[in-house]
């Protein structure tokens, strides 16, 4: 029987079965049967390499999405498996950021792994298991409960060598992945964010507890490997002197049209370059009408 996103492959995975992912076969809690939607062999094989968990705000900011997307695309180049929920915000933008690459991505359910939820996510579901897989601890066309997010933090942080909290609220709810993290001895990082920003305050907090500090992807290799161990791919486009120009402006905090040319550029060569950056892929528009650097 087919899944909602249209994949007839499943496979029910008890502790015992060699493709049972080892690192959340070895936690308190596991659950005795992993559902798997997609090739349960491909899950053995991602789940051979190392894993980061990447979680936050389903309501994140422009740059913390343009970052868990930064984040997760470097980390798939380098061969590392991103893991994430299927959820709007941070988790969805981490899933897309590998799927740039083709990268090695893990959706985690909170209902069962054939239940597409959010629906309005059923095309990065079903890129997802393409390449990737969705696994949860709930039965087959299990719909989500309160208790079952409960579920599905423990599986994505069992599978996980490092979680990484991009965008989050300083609550018990939001930094639940976390603080599990902690009690399950897996390494916590987080992102600096803007300290007006209420999604920042949760890896605020976590940073002055002594998370690891994580402002790209090679500070994920770093903490995931150990300092110089592993080099993130450089992300390289070729450009014009006058491109890169705007782009430092942008990335010194000259975000807008507005900034820019109050710094002196004239308004239309400033609108073309800023245009032909965002064609290339070296920047993209925000809310506001705020430019970000591609991560």
């Amino acid at each position: 029987m087919s899944g909602e996103g249209g994949h007839s492959e499943r496979a029910e995975l008890d502790r015992h079965d060699p493709r049972y992912p080892a690192a959340l076969a070895r936690i308190p809690g596991a659950p005795r049967v992993l559902y798997v939607a997609g090739d349960p062999a491909r899950l053995e094989r991602l789940c051979g390499e190392p894993a980061v968990a990447i979680v936050g705000s389903r309501r994140a900011t422009d740059y913390g999405m343009e970052t868990a997307r930064g984040l997760a695309r470097g980390l798939a180049a380098s061969g590392v498996t991103v893991l994430s929920a299927l959820a709007e915000g941070i988790p969805a933008a981490a899933h897309m950021g590998a799927l740039e690459v083709d990268g090695p991505t893990v959706t985690v359910m909170a209902g069962g792994a054939d239940v597409c939820c959010p629906a309005s996510r059923r095309a990065l579901y079903a890129r997802l298991l393409e390449v990737g897989c969705a696994v949860s601890g709930l039965a087959w066309g299990w719909r989500a409960g309160r208790w079952s997010y409960i579920v599905r933090n423990r599986i994505l942080v069992g599978m996980a060598q490092l979680v990484i909290v991009v965008e989050a609220q300083e609550s018990p709810g939001a930094l639940a992945p976390a603080r599990l993290a902690e009690v399950l001895g897996r390494t916590v990082a987080a992102v600096p964010g803007r300290v007006s920003s209420p999604v920042s305050e949760g890896p605020h907090a976590l940073l002055a507890r002594g998370a690891h500090l994580v402002r790209g992807p090679q500070d994920a290799l770093d903490a995931l490997y150990g300092v110089g161990v592993r080099q993130a791919p450089a992300r390289k486009i070729p450009l014009e002197p006058r491109l890169r120009e705007v782009l430092e402006q942008v990335g010194c905090g000259r975000d807008t049209l507005a900034k820019l040319t109050a710094a002196g550029s004239g308004r239309e060569q400033t609108l073309v370059a800023l245009a032909e950056l965002e064609l290339s892929g070296a920047l993209v528009r925000g809310d506001g009408g705020r430019y970000m650097p591609r991560g």
